[in-house]
């Protein structure tokens, strides 16, 4: 069986000290904002897309690694970590369709939610901190990573480092 695998986005979204989740209706988990990566569409762009989507927040990415250039070409935000999902699995065990998943933080500048209209409404997003994190009935991935995007964006926001926070 061929498995078929999309590329798609995700961002922990930070504001003091705390990240923004919601329920996803299909898979009844919280989850931060993200989806697929559209034709045409780099990977960060489609992060900040669903972001701006999902939440009517304006991201900017936090990416702490070092740019490398060269004469054809230009770093691009990176990912803070890459996830394979299996979306689709048969009875047999064989994994029909998967995500590979690019994960970017990023901080915002306000908690106030205001999507569009054929997203989410505020009402559907709580906002965690470390604490709420680790006491809510969560995927451990989703608290391992929520935790690390917050100190990642406040640490980058504390420092000041130009290189911590996109202007892309």
């Amino acid at each position: 069986m061929e498995t078929t695998r999309h590329f798609t986005a995700t961002t922990y979204v930070v504001h003091d000290g705390a990240t923004a989740l919601h329920e996803h209706d299909r898979l009844g988990i919280r989850i931060p904002p993200g989806g697929h990566v559209e034709r045409d569409e780099l990977p960060h762009e489609a992060a900040k897309r669903e972001v701006r989507e999902e939440t009517g927040l304006d991201p900017s990415l936090v990416d702490d690694s070092p740019d490398v250039t060269g004469p054809q070409g230009r770093s691009l935000p990176r990912p803070r970590h890459v996830m394979l999902y299996d979306i689709n699995v048969h009875d047999d065990g064989a994994v029909g369709h998967q995500h590979v998943d690019l994960l970017y933080y990023a901080r915002v500048d306000s908690r106030e939610i205001d999507p569009a209209d054929d997203e989410l409404g505020p009402d559907a997003w709580d906002w965690y901190t470390p604490a709420d994190l680790r006491a809510a009935d969560l995927d451990a991935d989703t608290v391992e990573l929520g935790l690390d995007a917050i100190e990642v964006v406040e640490r980058a926001i504390e420092d000041g480092d130009p290189r911590g926070v996109d202007g892309q």
